[in-house]
């Protein structure tokens, strides 16, 4: 609770929090059918309409209310971002423990494969995986959890490095404890702070990355709608119905601003010298 109202206190805190929080409202009502039309009913007759009263942000070339779609499109889009980045944390934490804790050969083996990855640009990364795999959604979180697993990887490797060779580890040593009970209770914990700032910022870049295969056609397939793929079928119809492009990319862009925006806020409220400069 503390933590909420120290980034209640923090302005970039209060607007990415309420950017993600009406993100995430959006996304709830979507995936539980509130939304003001089927997102799937194709209405013939209203192809094509500039937003009014009935269709809030207007209809697309098949008569489907767009922020219908948009709501359940941000959804996808969201699933997608949280179980990659979710499966990308996991997997760093247990591979930047490992090499930090088993050290020497261990150590050089998983970080030279983390540099292997890293060195394959992230969207060409994703498109091998998905070339051998075969498009949709949880390919797209397969692809895009491997892409951020080695920034994970070193996150956590880096500060552990440091941590193993403080004091309070070498008296847990000298006590008996476990090897478990250490790396849970005295590494872990004390990397809950960087962890949590990574997290925010990469569920970011995860949507970015997500609209970006979408828009190929390689991410959540049709008629699912998905924010890439909104905007991969407007692409032909940007003077004539502009709204289909505008509200899709404002949506993409509002969601990444507001994390990283709450990113910043987590970083500076866990951070001990952001904090004394800031008090």
């Amino acid at each position: 609770m503390e933590q909420v109202r120290a980034i209640a206190r923090h302005t970039s805190g209060r607007i990415g929090g309420a950017i993600v929080l009406v993100c995430l409202l959006a996304a709830a009502l979507g995936a539980l059918g509130w939304t003001p039309h089927d997102p799937l009913m194709q209405y013939r007759l209203d192809r094509l309409h500039a937003p009014n009263g009935t269709y809030w942000m207007g209809t697309d070339l098949f008569g489907r209310d767009v922020a219908s779609r948009l709501m359940v499109g941000i959804g996808q889009s969201f699933t997608v971002a949280f179980f990659s980045v979710a499966f990308a944390t996991l997997t760093g934490t247990v591979l930047g423990l490992a090499a930090a804790w088993l050290g020497r050969r261990w150590d050089g083996t998983l970080m030279r494969l983390m540099d292997m990855l890293m060195a394959f640009p992230a969207i060409l990364l994703a498109l091998l995986i998905i070339a051998i795999i075969g498009p949709g959604l949880w390919t797209s979180v397969i692809a895009i959890a491997v892409i951020y697993t080695p920034i994970f990887t070193r996150v956590v490797r880096g500060p552990a490095l440091s941590l193993k060779e403080r004091e309070f580890v070498d008296a847990a040593r000298t006590f008996g404890s476990s090897q478990s009970y250490i790396l849970s209770r005295h590494l872990l914990l004390n990397l809950v702070a960087p962890l949590t700032v990574q997290v925010t910022l990469a569920l970011a870049w995860a949507l970015l990355t997500e609209a970006g295969l979408s828009f190929l056609g390689l991410g959540t397939q049709p008629p699912t709608p998905s924010l890439g793929l909104m905007l991969s079928d407007s692409r032909n119809l940007m003077e004539t119905a502009p709204w289909l492009m505008v509200f899709p990319g404002l949506a993409i862009m509002i969601s990444i601003l507001g994390f990283n925006l709450l990113g910043d806020a987590l970083r500076d409220i866990l951070d001990p010298k952001m904090r004394r400069s800031l008090a």
